[in-house]
């Protein structure tokens, strides 16, 4: 099936060695918050999967990527306004759930933001009743892709909780300890985790020994994005 076609509308540094490329909606897409599309920068190129970190009622599609060597990374920096790509998707379950009773805890390492910074900007555009405590790790502020935005929504929005903790700033690691510290009942949340592959099951490992249920973790690994 062939993808949709769209253009380049800008592109910004949202952080450290990390920039955000935003693109024209083509009529008739539709996402969930959270979910990804296939894209391909021009013809010839290959595809690399991007999970959507605009949320699904903005008028553009954004992403947002470590721009380290590689010749698709140099492929998005050197792009121009106005240049097309091709989109599939949307694709992903990596939604948040609809019971607002149940609280959710996001857990994200570095560009794993992407999927929760769409699910925070819809819960608040939305005004869903959830209650998400997020704890979004990076080794310095200066990498922390959106951290003045995430700061923002948690000074106007009381049901939601940013923990945010640097590494090699004096943070911790996200970890027990951390996790006991925020989250008064550790069974009760639906767990929603992005970030490294090795983090990403770090995490996971930890929730399992704390005894929560499979169904209620979701995650996302990103290699090398």
């Amino acid at each position: 099936m062939a993808g949709d076609r769209t253009r380049l509308v800008r592109r910004e540094t949202v952080a450290e060695g990390t920039m955000a490329f935003h693109f024209g909606r083509p009529r008739g897409f539709l996402f969930q918050a959270g979910q990804n599309i296939l894209l391909t920068p021009g013809e010839g190129w290959e595809n690399h999967t991007f999970t959507i970190a605009s949320a699904p009622h903005e008028p553009e599609l954004m992403i947002a990527t470590r721009m380290r060597e590689s010749a698709f990374k140099a492929r998005l920096q050197a792009m121009e306004p106005g240049e097309p790509v091709t989109i599939d998707g949307p694709d992903g379950m990596m939604v948040l759930h609809q019971d607002a009773t149940r609280p959710a805890v996001f857990i994200a390492g570095g560009i794993g933001i992407t999927p929760f910074l769409s699910m925070l900007r819809d819960a608040h555009h939305r005004h869903l009743g959830h209650r998400i405590t997020l704890f979004y790790s990076n080794r310095r502020r200066s990498g922390a892709a959106f951290i003045d935005e995430l700061e923002a929504l948690a000074m106007v929005r009381p049901s939601f909780r940013l923990v945010a903790t640097m590494t090699e700033e004096g943070g911790e690691p996200i970890a027990e300890p951390l996790l006991r510290r925020h989250v008064e009942d550790v069974k009760a949340p639906i767990y929603y985790v992005a970030g490294p592959p090795g983090m990403a099951m770090a995490i996971l490992g930890m929730l399992t020994d704390l005894g929560i249920a499979s169904e209620a973790m979701h995650s996302e690994e990103f290699y090398g994005y």
